[in-house]
């Protein structure tokens, strides 16, 4: 209702309109029992009561409690005082002269003081409720860039910690095979060009996440041969579907990391399914119980970096399940789209 303009002037004319329309209404209905004239009947009377209403309400709203109230709030009592003082006795000299002295002053000064001080407390408390429409916005906004740096610093780290892993690999492919350093270069050089143009777009399609996610199995089939078994599955009947970018490998990062080895007969299996309105992604991975391994300073940084992004970008929007059984280590992603 704030942010648009027009809807919010029109609502202030709608109010006025009501508000300064009652009085004439109710001067204009037979009452028999009534014997002074109403002197809302008369327009000069009718008009300075109106306009002095909406003069308080305004230089309350728009001057005296945005400007003096916080910072001095005795002067803006004080001042306050002094304009509906002035008001009331414009409005009783606005009476004698245009409508009649035959008044009890007493009366009217207690009935008009009455009306200001109703004008006076809807007039604070649309800038109470302004105020703190104005404050939640300013924590949304707050909160939004919190997150957006935050966003940019997880991004940010994909780059370095994916690179690490990837000349891990390049190394121990060179001891091992070295004839095959040549081609993983190449499908090496595909995937730096993915997160070089690709990583910082807010939302890709899906179809190029699943070509980064295959050259990237690719080069370890290419690293490990037929040590480990290795199968990709996927099933996307569901075309033009758009997911954050990166978003999936570190879960295939991590069972490449912890499934190889020391382990006998290591299998990972890399299922992706996708819905009409959610994606289906599962990981397994085989793990020995008997041997714990040693973890390095960077160790976890990929899957606790991609729960982080989970949370921020499809808030109430996922399910992910972490289970253990039988040697065997398997994470469930389902994933609504956006």
């Amino acid at each position: 209702m704030f942010k648009n303009r027009y809807l919010y002037i029109f609502l202030h004319i709608i109010m006025w309109l009501g508000y300064t329309t009652l009085p004439l209404i109710n001067a204009f209905q037979r009452d028999s029992a009534r014997t002074q004239v109403n002197p809302y009947t008369n327009p000069t009377y009718w008009a300075y009561v109106s306009i002095s209403s909406i003069f308080l309400f305004y230089l309350n709203s728009q001057i005296l409690f945005p400007k003096i109230y916080k910072r001095q709030p005795i002067r803006y009592f004080l001042t306050l005082v002094a304009v509906i003082v002035i008001l009331l006795f414009g409005r009783f000299f606005v009476r004698v002269t245009f409508v009649g002295n035959d008044i009890n002053q007493s009366l009217f000064y207690v009935n008009a003081f009455i009306q200001y001080l109703y004008v006076f407390g809807i007039s604070a408390s649309y800038c109470f409720f302004s105020d703190y429409q104005k404050q939640q916005e300013i924590q949304r906004e707050n909160e939004n860039e919190r997150l957006k740096s935050e966003l940019s610093f997880l991004r940010s780290q994909i780059s370095p910690h994916f690179m690490f892993n990837l000349l891990n690999s390049l190394v121990s492919l060179n001891r091992k095979k070295s004839n095959l350093v040549e081609p993983v270069l190449l499908k090496m050089s595909d995937l730096l060009r993915y997160m070089l143009y690709e990583k910082d777009d807010k939302q890709i399609s899906l179809d190029n996440e699943i070509k980064y996610l295959s050259n990237y199995i690719d080069l370890q089939k290419i690293r490990f041969g037929d040590y480990v078994n290795i199968e990709f599955i996927t099933k996307t009947t569901y075309e033009n579907k758009n997911i954050e970018p990166m978003l999936l490998i570190p879960f295939v990062e991590n069972a490449f990391k912890h499934g190889v080895g020391l382990i006998e007969n290591p299998f990972i299996s890399v299922e992706l399914e996708t819905t009409v309105n959610q994606l289906l992604f599962k990981v397994s991975n085989k793990y020995s119980s008997d041997k714990k391994e040693a973890k390095d300073g960077a160790s976890g940084i990929g899957l606790n970096n991609v729960k982080r992004r989970l949370e921020l970008l499809y808030p109430k929007q996922y399910e992910l399940k972490v289970s253990e059984n039988d040697n065997l280590y398997t994470i469930e992603l389902k994933l609504n789209f956006k």
